[in-house]
């Protein structure tokens, strides 16, 4: 990973996530930009997959979807763990992006509960997931399946995972190299997809 001097206003973050760089904090804090030789992304096609149990947790209809009806407590929310990349400073510039239009929530409610959520900025026709959450079992795993079906629906480009993980893997995800992302990206930058 290669990082690059970190400036704060909110147009120029928006140019570092368009250039393909994404923030985060180190263990200490200090928040840089960074760069990866690949990139993971969700499918929004016919890959796209998840465990037969989902499928009869999304028949019994147990949560609802919300598009940053709760932003803040989804961003608390993926903030806290035990290691976390996070930092407060991160936080307050995902809040002014998200004031700017640029950072949304896609949530999951049982009733007045948030159960769970994904942070993630759009720009053009990417969605770059930042990190997700759960309170309530399953909460996070519908909201990954209702967003995947909410992006393919608005005709976005692709869902940016950023890193893999075993969870992410058994949903489909895969790997692309920095270059393959970069066409993918210059793709999504044509594009005037909407979240909400």
């Amino acid at each position: 990973m290669a990082s690059k001097s970190l400036p704060f206003d909110v147009p120029t973050i928006v140019q570092g996530y368009a250039q393909g760089y994404f923030l985060m904090a180190d263990e200490s804090g200090a928040l840089d930009w960074y760069s990866s030789r690949q990139r993971t992304l969700i499918p929004l096609d016919e890959q796209f997959r998840y465990p037969r149990s989902l499928q009869r947790v999304l028949n019994q209809e147990r949560f609802t979807v919300a598009v940053n009806r709760d932003f803040t407590a989804v961003v608390e929310g993926c903030a806290d763990r035990e290691t976390t990349w996070i930092s407060p400073q991160l936080k307050e510039i995902y809040q002014a992006l998200h004031v700017a239009g640029w950072a949304h929530s896609f949530e999951t409610w049982q009733g007045d509960r948030l159960a769970g959520g994904i942070l993630g900025i759009v720009i053009g026709g990417a969605f770059i997931g930042e990190s997700m959450f759960f309170r309530i079992p399953d909460g996070s795993k519908v909201a990954l399946v209702k967003l995947v079906e909410r992006l393919r629906s608005r005709q976005f480009v692709f869902f940016d995972a950023q890193m893999m993980n075993p969870h992410l893997e058994r949903f489909g995800a895969f790997i692309i190299k920095q270059k393959e992302y970069r066409v993918l990206l210059n793709q999504a930058l044509q594009r005037q997809c909407n979240l909400a």
